[in-house]
């Protein structure tokens, strides 16, 4: 176990040494041509061999993480929550009697589907599926005895994101 970790630890170093070097050779500025030699006072150094800038150090670093923000399966650490469509869902009260509450924001005009799932992920009933507008959304739904007590799963889908959230009948 402990060569296999070894293994794929070495290859992941090998992968972000080789993405490393890629992103760097892509930002590096090109090397000056005659005409910019001739433009150059005598003495003074091309501007690719200066010393780096603080503002294009820091540009360089965006780049850098911008171009390895589709690399991992993960959200960076500081990903925002703007990116999200989908966020905020809350589900009440659990456990739910008559009625289920539903509130959640979307961060732009969505269709949304609303449907509650038994513990096997079978649908058991369509809650709503509607466009929707962008903005925080608050909706009720009656249960009027259609659903007998036990567990089940709202899922909230907009776009191509998903929420589940589980809620016991009684």
């Amino acid at each position: 176990m402990r060569k296999f970790l070894r293994d794929i630890f070495v290859m992941l170093m090998v992968g972000a040494a080789t993405l490393i070097g890629s992103v760097d050779a892509a930002l590096m500025p090109a090397a000056p041509t005659a005409a910019d030699s001739s433009l150059m006072r005598k003495g003074e150094a091309p501007e690719s061999l200066r010393p780096f800038q603080s503002e294009d150090m820091e540009s360089r670093q965006r780049s850098f993480f911008g171009a390895l923000k589709g690399f991992f399966p993960f959200r960076m650490g500081n990903a925002s929550m703007d990116d999200k469509l989908l966020s905020n869902v809350k589900v009440f009260p659990n456990p739910v009697v008559d009625q289920i509450n539903l509130s959640f924001r979307l961060s732009k005009q969505q269709a949304v589907s609303i449907k509650v799932m038994d513990a096997l992920g079978n649908e058991v009933m369509t809650l709503l599926d509607q466009q929707l507008d962008a903005g925080n959304q608050h909706h009720a739904f009656e249960t009027n005895d259609k659903l007998t007590n036990g567990f089940y799963f709202i899922r909230v889908s907009a776009g191509t994101e998903t929420v589940i959230k589980r809620i016991s009948v009684l």
